[in-house]
């Protein structure tokens, strides 16, 4: 390929190099059609060791890609804003939050099952917060590019949605329980798993749920399958599927399983690139809330629904599985009000409470939070 055809390819900017952009990063670089990239974060010098590394190993199988490194500092929105102007990314992948959900995983197995009753939404302020700072940047920068987001997207974006800020488009969540699903389906249906598929609607609750239980839980979900083209008739036993998926399909999770969100990741990123149409499953395509299926192109992504489900059944039935992962309501102005339940054991765990959150306080909660985290882990290391 000539530098100039190499050229006509989208350029995909990586916003904060922790383990699952790495992963996506080395996914992106063997396809031509997503192998122009560019690294951004405030460690220029570590990201650009990434990016040789990324760069060497794609080499070793055959693909030369471009890989780049800038400097990029997401609360100094002004000098971000500067840098995007600059670069001009046709996607951006938004890699970056201020916790981990796998920091969570690496406590005492006993102690972060007790937290993890608390769900994931009390923890919204570490991935909303950097979220809500790359979107002003964007917007301040003027260009025209399409964000792709993997830190809690279920409510990230419907949140920024409020004020006009949503990314494009989510990853992971929805997304990782589709491959278990389809094969579990296959294995039920004794056919192979090319012939199977599904179109899901739930939220971050259920896909988190279902793998780690066999069962849905408190999660509200719509879930229709179709087999060799044909609706399958008669139905198959949802609970026959699920409880495959906490025993003969139970898979590798914490950082391991992040190999599995970035393969999500990269569906949606080729996608983008590559104005495909493809089907995929994601969440908060266009800032809604929860997880559906989509085609995506170079546009975005667009809800595809079968015939046994509205869009507005949809929105309903992931506001409904968003409150069983701690997030009550998003108000009109981004205001965002958490379950009286889940924050009761935040506060009785880690001494955190945090009843209703305001978008331009989010910084602060997550400084907080963080803070009561870190004093929590240390005490039970």
């Amino acid at each position: 390929m000539s530098r100039r055809e190499a050229e006509s390819k989208p350029l995909i900017m990586l916003v904060g190099m922790g383990d699952l952009s790495a992963r996506v990063l080395n996914m992106l670089l063997t396809n031509t059609a997503t192998h122009r990239v560019v690294l951004a974060g405030r460690d220029v010098e570590e990201i650009r060791k990434r990016a040789n590394l990324a760069r060497f190993t794609a080499a070793n199988l055959g693909f030369f890609g471009d890989v780049d490194s800038v400097s990029l500092d997401l609360q100094d929105i002004g000098a971000s804003a500067e840098t995007l102007a600059r670069t001009k990314p046709d996607i951006i992948f938004m890699g970056a939050s201020l916790q981990s959900w796998r920091v969570l995983t690496t406590l005492p197995r006993a102690t972060f099952e007790e937290l993890d009753e608390a769900q994931f939404g009390p923890w919204l302020p570490m991935h909303l917060t950097l979220n809500y700072q790359l979107m002003q940047a964007v917007r301040a920068s003027g260009i025209e590019t399409k964000v792709v987001n993997a830190a809690f997207p279920d409510a990230v974006g419907p949140v920024l949605d409020k004020v006009g800020l949503a990314p494009t488009i989510g990853v992971g969540n929805v997304a990782n329980i589709m491959p278990a699903l389809t094969h579990g389906y296959a294995h039920l249906l004794d056919v192979h798993p090319s012939e199977v598929e599904l179109r899901l609607v739930t939220q971050h609750y259920f896909s988190h749920y279902v793998p780690r239980f066999g069962d849905a839980g408190r999660g509200a979900y719509h879930l229709s399958a179709r087999a060799g083209g044909r609706p399958v008739d008669p139905p198959v036993d949802h609970a026959e599927v699920f409880a495959q998926l906490g025993g003969r399909l139970k898979r590798l999770g914490g950082v391991d399983g992040q190999l599995l969100t970035a393969s999500s990741a990269v569906r949606v990123l080729t996608g983008l690139a590559t104005d495909s149409g493809v089907l995929a499953h994601a969440p908060a395509p266009g800032g809604l809330p929860g997880g559906y299926p989509v085609r995506v192109g170079a546009a975005g992504g667009t809800v595809d629904l079968d015939g046994s489900l509205t869009l507005p059944e949809a929105i309903r039935i992931n506001e409904e599985c968003q409150r069983a992962d701690g997030i009550e309501g998003i108000d009109a102005d981004g205001t965002v009000t958490f379950t009286e339940r889940e924050m009761a054991i935040m506060k009785r765990l880690i001494g955190y409470e945090c009843r209703t959150m305001k978008l331009g306080d989010t910084a602060e909660w997550a400084k907080e939070l963080g803070h009561k985290y870190r004093a929590f882990a240390r005490r039970h290391a």
